[in-house]
């Protein structure tokens, strides 16, 4: 691998794991393929946003409902 890295221009390591992923991508090696590690990514960016979302319907709830309360007192 030093020799062949060497040739292309990357590091040593950084071919290995490219020979790893590619041997977990065709099922020689156990693990999480490309595939799937990048669907992970997604789903965890996805409930990151629902999770914000989330927060600002519940602290928009809170105001109108306070607000509600204030017009309730003042009339």
């Amino acid at each position: 691998m030093t020799s062949i890295a060497a040739k292309i221009g990357c590091t040593p390591e950084t071919l290995r794991r490219w020979v790893r992923q590619q041997e977990r991508d065709t099922g020689q090696r156990p693990g999480p393929t490309t595939v799937e590690t990048e669907r992970v990514k997604a789903l965890e960016r996805e409930v990151r946003e629902l999770r914000k979302a989330n927060e600002i319907l519940r602290l928009a709830s809170a105001f109108f409902a306070q607000a509600e309360l204030d017009r309730r007192f003042k009339s």
